[in-house]
């Protein structure tokens, strides 16, 4: 995207970028619009030298003329708005591949503050409204070339009436301007709050089961009608300001070209200008508020997209979670990781190395340390006092996207998408990989035996069909399809029943051999095969050994895991 993240760099990109079809559109449109000058002049030659003075052969040659002048501003009109907007729909998806791009980036940082639907909206609306500014542009310059025209020839045909337009255009155009402030701020607003109803309502609808459960339907639904009431008031607001603003130019406007009209009368009854001449000052006086119009139409246009384009530009500058790095992991990757004085938070001097092809459980009794621990080693975040190491190199001087393709931490709220389930689990594997082992691992066989169609069954929406324990088991598979050197899983277990959950300790075990894996969990399952468990309490590490010594001798684990 460039170094300029302001919204008027985003304008200028989104331009820049359709220039070729933007110049197309604009000569095309402006051909249409010189031809729709040119129709009064014509027919008001056409009276002059073969109606007030009688001729056949005259009429008929006039009137081939006419026909291709309606052929070419036709055409110009045609094929002017089809490159107009296509260089609206380029810019705009461009603009959208620019927001995902920002948001699914490595180091992260665009969510923050902001609810998914806002993000939705600014990458699907906002964009749209930048882009259809290239629209607006190739009309904009044609109808500035309309005005031209038809002052050029009111000039030919009256000296005063030419000068009348040429001085009352800009002054329209500017007033133009002026009046589309306030809709710029109030469409700013209008799209604020609309973006917050999406992000709440986007909200209400993942949750939709939870506040079932917890017959807090009234209290979902008032909170969604107050946020839909303030996005329909800034909506209404924004509509008003759009209307005052069309209005008042519709007004002047008309004012503009009734003063023409007045002006050309009199020069007809004194005799400055004959039939033919009258007939085609009244043509332009007519012609002239359609481009007049058009571009008052582009300065509102043009302040919408000023409030677009600032929001687009806030997701992309937005600062990332963590700086990149350059250095590249050692290939192959052994799959040591290592925790030299980590602190971060609460987590106070963890020292801890995880051995090549170890499996280590890892306990921690407060969910905010385990939390944080997960930040750290994901690296959505850097400590603030030691580091983590991968095969012997800072994670910190590791680009983010190449370190997630050799570490991988499956979360334990990590969501599905709407897709097959086998889509969902092999969305991060390797090409050619084999699912399979992955699947049967996570004991997902039995979540596709109650799909229809199998494992080529729908799971809906953040697997919206499927229950928690099936969710976790077919997000489980995926994190073990990804085949990544380490891997890091935090309870992917706590909503399966204790048989499966045995199975699935198994299955791990067996589906991650040879390679690093780190389970933080509490489950006593997952624990007993392990090779050996650390407990983290108080925010440092107190205790190390295998599951079955660590029960047996340490009252903290016994009550963490146990109880």
């Amino acid at each position: 995207m460039g170094a300029d993240m302001s919204g008027r760099g985003v304008i200028r990109r989104a331009v820049a970028g359709q220039r070729r079809d933007v110049v197309v559109g604009s000569l095309l449109g402006a051909a249409h619009q010189t031809g729709e000058a040119l129709v009064p002049v014509l027919i008001g030659l056409i009276v002059d030298r073969a109606v007030v003075r009688p001729d056949g052969g005259a009429l008929a040659a006039w009137l081939v003329v006419l026909a291709v002048v309606y052929a070419m501003l036709s055409y110009g009109f045609r094929f002017g708005a089809r490159a107009g907007e296509r260089a609206a729909e380029q810019a705009a998806h461009q603009l959208r591949l620019d927001v995902v791009r920002r948001v699914l980036a490595p180091h992260g940082g665009a969510e923050a503050g902001r609810p998914p639907g806002a993000l939705v909206n600014v990458a699907t609306e906002d964009a749209r409204r930048v882009g259809a500014l290239n629209m607006a542009l190739t009309l904009g310059i044609a109808a500035v070339v309309g005005v031209v025209a038809g002052a050029v020839l009111l000039l030919r045909a009256s000296v005063p009436l030419g000068l009348l337009v040429l001085i009352g255009a800009p002054v329209l155009m500017a007033l133009g301007h002026y009046l589309a402030r306030p809709l710029e701020h109030r469409s700013q607003a209008e799209q604020e709050r609309a973006a917050h109803a999406s992000g709440v309502a986007a909200d209400l609808v993942a949750g939709v089961r939870v506040l079932k459960g917890l017959r807090a339907e009234p209290a979902a639904v008032a909170r969604y009608r107050s946020t839909s009431q303030a996005s329909r008031e800034a909506n209404v607001r924004a509509a008003r300001a759009a209307a005052l603003q069309t209005g008042l130019m519709l007004t002047l406007t008309g004012a503009f070209i009734a003063l023409v009209a007045l002006v050309g009368g009199r020069l007809v009854l004194s005799g400055s200008i004959g039939l033919g001449a009258l007939v085609s000052a009244v043509g332009l006086a007519l012609f002239l508020p359609g481009p007049i119009a058009v571009l008052a139409w582009v300065g509102a246009e043009l302040a919408k997209a000023r409030a677009s384009a600032a929001r687009i530009a806030d997701v992309l500058a937005a600062p990332g979670e963590t700086t990149g790095g350059t250095t590249e992991p050692a290939t192959p990757a052994s799959g040591e990781l290592r925790l030299h004085g980590l602190g971060h938070a609460g987590l106070h001097g963890i020292d801890l190395t995880v051995r090549p092809g170890e499996h280590l459980g890892i306990v921690v009794t407060d969910t905010a340390d385990a939390a944080t621990l997960l930040r750290c080693l994901a690296r959505r975040c850097d400590p603030d006092r030691g580091h983590v190491e991968l095969d012997g190199t800072p994670v910190t001087e590791l680009a983010p996207a190449v370190l997630r393709s050799v570490l991988l931490v499956a979360e334990h709220d990590a969501q599905l998408f709407d897709g097959t389930l086998l889509d969902n689990v092999t969305a991060a594997a390797p090409a050619g990989a084999d699912p399979q082992p992955a699947m049967d691992a996570a004991a997902v066989d039995e979540v596709a035996a109650t799909l229809p169609g199998g494992t080529a069954g729908r799971i809906g929406e953040r697997g919206s069909s499927l229950s928690g324990g099936q969710r976790q088991r077919v997000a489980l598979a995926r994190a073990l399809a990804a085949d990544r050197s380490v891997l890091v899983v935090h309870d992917p277990t706590t909503a399966v029943d204790a048989a499966t959950e045995a199975r699935i300790a198994t299955g791990i075990r067996r589906a991650r051999t040879g390679r690093t894996t780190v389970l933080v969990t509490s489950s006593p399952a997952l624990l007993a095969a392990t090779d050996r468990v650390v407990l983290i309490d108080g925010g440092t590490i107190t205790a190390e050994a295998p599951h079955e010594d660590l029960v047996r001798d340490h009252p903290v684990y016994r009550s963490a895991v146990l109880t």
